[in-house]
C-alpha cells in the first residue's frame, strides 16, 4: 500500500502542472523507468498497461492557480489532489506515500493527511514514483497537443509550453494566450512590453 507521485509540466510557460499517483499491481508492469529517458512509444504503451492493471489517479492545476498560488504551491495542490484520486479509487489511504523530489506537500497543503518521503531522483530509484512520472507525462503531454490545435503558433505539441526559441518567438509575435503563466519572468516581462 505504497503510492508513488511525480509531477510534469513544473518549468513551462504554458499549461496546467499535472502531478500522478500510482499504486502498483502485483505483478508490477515491465520496463518501467523515469518518463523523459523513456521513448515515446514506450511510455505510451506503459500508460496503457499501468493504468490497465493499478490504481492511479491524477491531479490537474490551471494556469489560473498557478498564477495564484506559484508553481510550487500547485505543484504540492496536484500532487495532493493525485493522492486523493488513488485513495477515492482503493476505498482507503496508503501507509506511506512517495515523492519524487526533495520536498512533499507534508505540512504545505492542508488536505494532505498521509505519511510521506521525499526521494531525489525517485522517478527512476522508486517504480512506483516511475509509473507516476509515465502517467503525469503523458497526461500532459495531451492535454497540451490538445491546446496546440486551439493555439498552433506556438508548437506546443512539440515543445509542450516549454520555452524553447519556436515558443519564445511565437510569444513575441503573437503575445501570450490565456493558458499562458503570467507569473513567469518570460510572459511577465513581455507583457510589460505590449
Amino acid at each position: 500500500m505504497i503510492v508513488g507521485v511525480d509531477e510534469a509540466g513544473r518549468g513551462p510557460l504554458a499549461g496546467p502542472v499535472v502531478a500522478a499517483a500510482v499504486l502498483l499491481c502485483k505483478p508490477r508492469p515491465a520496463g518501467l523507468g523515469d518518463s523523459k529517458v523513456l521513448s515515446g512509444t514506450k511510455r505510451t504503451a506503459l500508460e496503457e498497461v499501468i493504468k490497465r492493471r493499478c490504481a492511479w489517479g491524477v491531479g490537474v492545476v490551471e494556469v489560473e492557480d498557478i498564477d495564484r498560488l506559484n508553481i510550487f504551491g500547485a505543484t504540492m495542490l496536484a500532487m495532493t489532489l493525485a493522492v486523493e484520486a488513488v485513495c477515492q479509487k482503493i476505498g482507503c489511504d496508503p501507509l506511506e506515500v512517495l515523492v519524487d523530489g526533495n520536498l512533499t506537500p507534508a505540512g504545505r497543503r492542508p488536505e494532505w493527511r498521509w505519511p510521506a518521503r521525499a526521494i531525489v531522483k525517485g522517478d527512476a530509484k522508486e517504480p512506483c514514483i516511475s509509473a507516476a512520472s509515465i502517467i503525469a507525462k503523458e497526461h500532459r503531454d495531451r492535454i497540451m497537443r490538445a491546446a496546440a490545435l486551439a493555439h498552433p503558433h506556438y508548437g506546443w505539441e512539440r515543445n509542450a509550453g516549454y520555452g524553447t526559441a519556436e515558443h519564445l518567438e511565437a510569444l513575441r509575435q503573437h503575445g501570450p494566450t490565456p493558458l499562458h503563466r503570467r507569473s513567469f519572468a518570460p510572459v511577465a516581462q513581455l507583457e510589460m512590453k505590449l
